[in-house]
């Protein structure tokens, strides 16, 4: 803050503590303490830099009518300076701590009932407990029995913050030890023995002063944690979820002589909660027994065989839905551990064992125990869905196991799947082993559907299924062609087909009945009456061409067979006319995918592709939806990037080349003239890539940080004449410049200067920030401060004759203003009025006109040519730069504006003439 924000403090302090004053707006108060913690972090002590702050903390605090958002402010305050030993030092001589932290006076007031006062309380405490002193104090005024009942507090957010605190407690004055049993320390080897802990090196405040109150503290929410784990009853589940998820947390982060003193303690309690069978509790359960197991050692420790022996009670659990639940999280968290992994993986298997009728548990009978509870639970609907659902989920990552933890092969496992989607689809043989008591419930559920197709996509990658592969194909065309499909099962329905086909990149096997039942799927879907289903199969073409160009050389016979039945370009085509514009925009992409192979090969221009620019460019001019506009641009984008990647320079004069800069031009007008910002921003990215063909090589061109346009192309060519670009020293200099301005008066006859302009002083900052960087880009590369050549005089002049056009109206105007030609175009007008003899194209040179007029500024038809490197320093574009990279409310997200607004605000508030709806806003998030 500077000297003015201090200035303002002492009245902005006297306002918050005056009850009749109070703030419309208490979130002011947050931001404020955000600034006071940026100070503290920065290494400055507050009291020093602001001293009213002990007055303001002492009277709010001893103020108990103030409001209770301002108490709590001054709670949160002082925490923040006695967060430090010294803070804490002056704020104990002056009594503050005792008055401010003294719960019980806030009982006594009324004020602890207020949750705000309460989360005062709590945070200032952690603010506080950052050294030795500190902890003394809290264990001294016994804030521990209050907190630990603020655990289970009716208010969220002041358990939640309570449950951090305890945590910060626990976590932060820990010993350092990386001892494991008997105290080896495993880190540095068996040999050496753990030294008694003087110091965290995380916390240089803690001491061996600290260890006797630490001990305390450690001994009271042990005793707490394990009191309060089992519920007394059923409706206090929720206090036992707190006090679990708290409990996890501990685990996941102490250091092995805190793990091993929580666990020992609450290990009964845990061992109860297993037996009692509490579903709530089962995954806070498993989160509390992977955290502990996670980071467990691994020797013969006692807590290591107490986490063991509750893992395995887990795992065989009675209810079969919490067991299914404990084995995926333990399968999805656990350490790799052949006995419980191997057990998991048939826990988990068991229920598509059980309806598809697959022998996947092998011989093993390890889970035959639960066969039937888990028979009579799948008969049920509810709980049969999220069984299968959560089988489903994790069988991919089942398959990739070791061959020695699974029970079957993984190809039976995609059967299982496959036979589970028919079974959904009502297409369940008769000779079926599954249960069909069972049958009934999976039948036409959209959730099993989809959780199924997202396993089969998922199992694509799995080893030694690729003969699947006509399997596959069939039950997805069925899935295809069933008119009661889901639009979201079609969709997911595609991209396991997309997926199969991109693993399986031999298609040979595929039946030309299979090809041609795909054929005839996609065009009766394409037309589909709902614009979801249409999108989905415009999208599917577009990624099955990637596929099928993508394949491998053994396969392109195939691979084009389908493609020429399936990827249709003329669905493609017919999309671009579909009423829903998020279809048009996926037609777009699509043709963009299925064109990349004839573009990086250079391929001859057809009729098709010209209708199909000039109805992109009708769609970019007309379409009012932004999706499409986007969707265009990004097409010029990969075709550009394409051509600029993969082909040679004699394919770069071919008519498809020719039709793609003759459209850049209408692109980037276009473009960058759009409502739409993101339209603008892909339009300033066609112009990068414009730039980067142009100026590769030139030893004074940097591309920006995006590198995903490759490298600089050798052989880019940049305008119908051959520029080659030199070095940039010695008597070469003159040649450079001199074809630096060929290639600059390309790009400006391009329209890329224009675009860059016009987005330069765009009200959208995204926009102007982008513009502003290849601006500064482009103006380092064709306008260097100096040559070391000695002929540099002439090859700059050479440049500086390369000009662009600023029209007299929008952005053209505004930049004027800002070049300071407008005194020069009244002169001019003045002139030819005065003379009548001067043509439009004549050169202005008056009096008052600056640099720029002097430069070459000429006019016609209200427009006015300017010299292109002189606009380029004459616009403060590093300016301006800063300025576009400071956030949208750079001016008012500020100390001083805030203080400004808490005092108007105040005032007002307080004023008795004010009326409704003529208070102000304090300015705040």
């Amino acid at each position: 803050m500077d000297r003015e924000c201090v200035s303002l403090l002492p009245r902005v302090f006297e306002v918050l503590v005056d009850s009749g004053r109070s703030l419309p707006d208490d979130t002011s108060l947050e931001k404020l303490l955000d600034w006071f913690t940026g100070h503290t972090k920065a290494g400055g002590s507050l009291l020093e830099a602001y001293p009213c702050l002990l007055e303001f903390i002492s009277t709010a605090t001893n103020k108990t009518s103030s409001d209770p958002g301002v108490i709590s402010f001054a709670l949160k305050l002082s925490g923040l300076i006695a967060a430090t030993e010294d803070g804490f030092s002056l704020l104990q001589e002056c009594s503050v701590l005792d008055l401010a932290f003294n719960h019980q006076r806030w009982h006594e007031a009324g004020l602890w009932e207020d949750p705000c006062i309460r989360i005062g309380w709590i945070q200032g405490l952690r603010s506080m407990l950052q050294h030795s002193n500190a902890l003394s104090f809290f264990v001294q005024a016994d804030f521990i029995a209050p907190l630990l009942q603020l655990q289970t507090d009716t208010s969220l957010f002041v358990a939640s913050a309570a449950n951090q605190m305890l945590a910060h407690i626990l976590l932060s004055f820990q010993p350092p030890s990386s001892a494991g049993c008997n105290g080896v320390d495993k880190k540095h080897g068996d040999d050496k023995r753990t030294e008694t802990p003087t110091a965290d090196a995380e916390h240089p405040g803690v001491t061996m002063e600290t260890s006797q109150d630490y001990t305390a503290v450690v001994v009271a929410i042990s005793e707490y944690l394990k009191e309060s784990l089992v519920p007394k009853e059923n409706t206090r589940l929720h206090q036992s979820l707190q006090i679990l998820k708290l409990l996890a947390l501990l685990l996941a982060q102490a250091r092995p002589p805190l793990r091993d003193k929580l666990l020992r303690t609450v290990a009964d309690s845990l061992e109860e909660l297993v037996t009692a069978g509490y579903s709530q509790l089962t995954l806070p359960l498993m989160d509390i027994i992977l955290a502990a197991y996670s980071s467990s050692s691994t020797g013969e420790c006692v807590p290591d065989q107490l986490v063991t022996h509750l893992l395995s009670s887990m795992l065989n659990v009675n209810k079969p839905s919490d067991l299914i639940h404990a084995a995926a999280a333990f399968f999805r968290r656990g350490r790799p551990d052949t006995v419980h992994t191997a057990r998991a993986v048939r826990i988990l298997l068991l229920p598509l064992n059980i309806i598809t009728g697959q022998t996947l548990l092998g011989t093993n009978t390890a889970v035959e125990e639960h066969q039937f509870t888990m028979v009579e639970q799948l008969k049920s609907k509810t709980p049969c869905i999220s069984m299968i659902c959560v089988c489903l989920t994790n069988t991919p990552k089942v398959t990739l196991m070791p061959p020695d933890l699974l029970p079957c092969p993984p190809v039976l496992i995609v059967t299982a799947v496959l036979s589970l989607l028919r079974i959904c689809s009502g297409d369940s043989p008769s000779s079926s082993t599954g249960c069909p008591e069972v049958f009934r419930n999976v039948i036409g559920s959209g959730k099993v559907q989809k959780c199924a197709l997202e396993a089969l996509t998922g199992l694509s990658s799995s080893p030694g299924v690729k003969d699947k592969l006509i399997e596959v194909f069939t039950v997805l065309i069925q899935y295809l062609d069933n008119p009661d499909s889901d639009p979201t099962v079609l969709h997911k329905s595609y991209q396991a087909l997309v997926k199969w086909m991109s693993v399986c990149k031999d298609l040979s096997s595929i039946t030309d009945n299979l090809r041609q039942d795909l054929i005839e799927v996609v065009k009766k879907r394409v037309c589909h009456m709902r614009w979801e289903v249409r999108d989905s199969t415009v999208e599917f073409l577009g990624k099955l061409s990637g596929v099928l160009t993508s394949a491998e050389e053994g396969a392109c016979e195939s691979s084009a067979a389908l493609l020429a039945g399936c990827c249709s370009a003329p669905l493609l085509r017919a999309a671009l006319q579909d009423p829903e514009s998020y279809v048009r925009a996926s037609a777009i992409s699509a043709l963009a995918r299925t064109s990349a192979n004839s573009w990086r090969r250079g391929a001859a221009l057809t009729q098709e592709q010209t209708d199909t620019v000039s109805r992109l460019l009708e769609i970019l001019s007309q379409d009012t939806e932004g999706f499409a506009r986007r969707a265009v641009v990004r097409y010029f984008i990969a075709w550009f990037s394409s051509r600029s990647s993969h082909t040679s320079p004699l394919s770069r004069t071919s008519s498809s080349s020719s039709l793609l800069m003759s459209s850049v031009s209408s692109v980037l007008s276009l473009g960058s003239a759009d409502l739409d910002w993101e339209v603008k921003v892909h339009t300033l990215e066609l112009a990068e890539l414009l730039l980067d063909e142009a100026f590769s090589g030139h030893p004074g061109y940097r591309k920006g940080s995006d590198t995903r346009h490759g490298l600089p192309n050798p052989y880019a060519v940049v305008s119908d004449q051959n520029h080659t670009l030199h070095t940039h020293s010695g008597t070469h200099a003159k040649g450079v410049e001199s074809d630096l301005a060929g290639v600059l008066n390309n790009v400006v006859e391009q329209g890329v200067i224009s675009a860059l302009l016009s987005s330069l002083v765009d009200c959208d900052r995204p926009v102007g920030l982008k513009a502003c960087q290849l601006l500064i880009t482009l103006r380092e590369t064709v306008c260097p401060l100096s040559l070391e050549a000695s002929d540099a005089t002439a090859a700059m002049a050479t440049v500086a004759r390369v000009s662009c056009e600023l029209p007299g109206w929008g952005w053209g105007r505004e930049l004027r203003k800002t070049l300071g030609m407008e005194k020069c175009d009244q002169a001019k007008e003045a002139d030819v009025s005065a003379q009548g003899r001067f043509s439009g194209a004549d050169v202005v040179a008056s009096e008052g006109c600056g640099e720029m007029g002097q430069a070459g500024v000429s006019e016609g038809g209200g427009s006015a040519r300017v010299g292109v490197c002189e606009v380029l320093r004459s616009l403060g574009l590093d300016a301006r730069l800063a300025i576009l990279n400071q956030s949208s409310d750079h001016v008012h997200n500020s100390p001083l504006s805030l203080l400004q607004d808490i005092l108007t605000a105040s005032a007002a508030h307080a004023h008795p003439d004010t009326q409704p709806g003529q208070e102000v806003i304090v300015d705040c998030y």
